[in-house]
């Protein structure tokens, strides 16, 4: 699996939860961060060419996989839901992208590309706390498949 987010510049807490989670992955469910850079959004004016940018980049680095995107108003899944998709996705063999915007959200283009738009709340999450979320939740959805005892119902 593969996280593609927008934005370079997270602080340390941000790198040490994603990375605790990621290191608990087995072999077989790695979940790699490619970062992308920013569009240059002029001060005041709009963004949407930064989102172009920024959503071109994400979809270059997604090529060749299954794009799910990361949005407020996409579906909620639960533990057990995100398992069964979990499974899905590896028993297909075709690798996942995860898709997390910047400050102005995902491109159209980026979203037209998923196969799912993927809430992980209805409230609006700082960029950097939502990759240490998602990747905890594909641990925790991967403890699930697996029968540990990490997740409880």
């Amino acid at each position: 699996m593969r996280l593609v987010a927008a934005g370079t510049r997270m602080p340390g807490w941000v790198s040490d939860g994603f990375d605790s989670y990621v290191r608990r992955l087995p072999r077989e469910l790695s979940l790699e961060l490619m970062q992308i850079p920013l569009g240059h959004r002029p001060k005041g004016g709009p963004s949407d060419r930064a989102v172009a940018a920024e959503g071109e980049r994400m979809l270059a680095a997604s090529r060749g996989h299954r794009v799910v995107c990361l949005e407020v108003t996409g579906q909620a899944l639960s533990t057990p839901q995100l398992a069964a998709r979990l499974r899905g996705w590896m028993n297909a063999g075709q690798p996942v992208a995860l898709l997390i915007g910047g400050p102005d959200g995902l491109s159209p283009d980026c979203r037209a590309a998923a196969s799912l738009e993927w809430s992980l709340s209805p409230l609006t999450l700082p960029h950097g706390l939502v990759r240490v979320v998602v990747a905890e939740q594909i641990y925790r959805a991967w403890t699930v498949i697996k029968g540990h005892p990490y997740h409880r119902e």
